[in-house]
């Protein structure tokens, strides 16, 4: 089954690969082949030769089975691709869950409950998706996006279509008020946004089936934009809204953008601006579109510091290892010290009684007179201990002896199971590759992507 490399008509990009044409649609090829460059480094290919220009790329399924294989345009310009390990098989590797980048921002919508959450969301898609209405509609969360058909989706589901938000199945309950619906409207941009309706806050008594305030802090985080919507009606306080906020501040301040909605509705005339207040909704459009376009910039970023934390997970991997390669040897080396010494104290503690049977004449053609007098000497000194021993201490001299000598052989087998797991030589070559390719390719294939994209708004002179 065919999966487009490329989102229609703006710079997003799908990284899956794909086994027949898929033409390159929108204002601006060169965005977009952007984009295409930065998923394929997140996949599994790099692309190798630049052409000057391009409309479509064919990728066969046979790439997936060689390393090489070639692409064609429509005006015949050759591609070659490289079947490389992509950035999250990587990440994979050494235990790093890495994401690829999104094909759509993604827009969460907070605020107290009726402060027109949902039906902004309807007047931006203009299609009623979302309940509407002063009770609390929304008791959930709800993903609102645009596909091929209109469906609705539950939790799991939904978790499956947007895998970076799976750090929510931590909060118990999220799951079962998760959920998505798809629709088919093509209106403002709504084709390159995902918008996150939040459940209605309200201050009180009010019982949230989950944790809603770290639920809603988690979301913010992967969002790209939080619009937060108040109501001057009055008709639910505002403490826990602002409890939230405070939370997104400390960790993406920069993603907040505050409206006031029911403006016109204002009860008493103090309430109002002295003057005429336009409506502005239309402004709330133009940060989603400013948003929009600066995806590239938030890719190529989020590329930057993806490589840099793969990198320096090797690097902490690499100095794991040496640690544990020098730790293991002080425990091979007391386990093999502890050994010895437990064999060799009753050996020669048995070895001294056995000789202080032989003859010295005897000792001295059997072994040699040299080897003889060094044992003599040996033994004599533990025969002298044991003699020096009251005989009524010597039974227990050798229970603490025979105590001693076990303990020695527990240390021992202590020490050796004490060893650390470690790399072999092919995992360190492997690692050491990874970071090649990265510091050399990867983050070489960015700058050029940044300089390329940059080329496009900046003068020739500033560069």
């Amino acid at each position: 089954m065919c999966q487009n490399i490329y989102s229609y008509s703006t710079v997003y990009v799908n990284p899956l690969l794909c086994n027949m044409k898929c033409p390159f649609q929108g204002s601006n090829i060169q965005l977009q082949y952007i984009q295409v460059q930065i998923a394929c480094l997140y996949a599994h290919l790099l692309y190798k030769t630049v052409a000057s220009k391009f409309h479509s790329i064919i990728l066969f399924e046979s790439l997936l089975k060689s390393n090489k294989a070639s692409c064609t345009t429509d005006n015949k310009t050759p591609f070659v691709w490289t079947f490389l390990t992509g950035l999250v098989k990587i990440a994979e590797s050494l235990g790093v869950r890495l994401l690829p980048p999104r094909k759509k921002i993604i827009v969460m919508i907070m605020g107290n409950h009726s402060a027109g959450k949902s039906s902004f969301i309807n007047w931006y898609v203009e299609e009623h998706i979302q309940k509407t209405g002063v009770a609390i509609e929304t008791q959930g969360f709800t993903f609102i996006t645009s596909g091929r058909k209109r469906e609705s989706l539950t939790g799991n589901a939904t978790l499956h279509l947007y895998p970076h938000f799976r750090p929510l199945l931590e909060f118990k309950g999220v799951t079962d008020y998760l959920s998505a619906e798809i629709s088919t409207s093509k209106q403002k941009k709504f084709s390159l946004v995902t918008f996150v309706d939040t459940p209605g806050l309200v201050d009180g008594d009010m019982v949230y089936p989950f944790d809603v305030n770290s639920a809603i802090t988690s979301f913010g985080e992967q969002a790209d934009l939080i619009f937060v919507f108040f109501d001057p009606m009055g008709q639910a306080l505002c403490k826990r809204t602002l409890n939230i906020v405070e939370k997104l501040s400390e960790k993406c301040g920069d993603k907040l953008r505050f409206y006031l909605s029911k403006a016109d509705e204002v009860g008493r005339e103090t309430d109002r601006q002295p003057s005429r207040c336009i409506n502005q909704i239309d402004e709330v459009c133009e940060t989603i579109e400013k948003s929009i376009n600066q995806a590239v910039q938030k890719t190529l970023d989020q590329l930057e510091k993806d490589c840099n934390l793969i990198i320096s997970t090797i690097n902490h991997t690499l100095e794991q290892d040496r640690m544990n390669v020098s730790s293991n040897k002080s425990n091979r080396f007391n386990s093999f010290l502890c050994g010895v010494v437990g064999i060799f104290l009753p050996s020669l503690f048995i070895l001294s009684f056995i000789i202080s049977t032989f003859a010295p004449e005897d000792l001295d053609s059997l072994i040699g007179e040299g080897l003889a007098k060094t044992l003599y000497f040996s033994t004599g000194i533990v025969v002298y201990l044991w003699d020096w021993i009251p005989e009524d201490w010597q039974i227990m001299f050798v229970i603490i002896f025979g105590a001693l000598c076990y303990f020695m052989f527990f240390l021992a087998k202590y020490f050796a199971r004490q060893g650390s797991k470690t790399l072999s030589k092919r995992e360190k070559k492997k690692l050491a590759e990874y970071s090649d390719y990265i510091q050399d390719i990867v983050k070489s294939k960015k700058r050029k992507l940044y300089e390329e994209y940059l080329r496009q708004c900046a003068a020739e002179y500033d560069f």
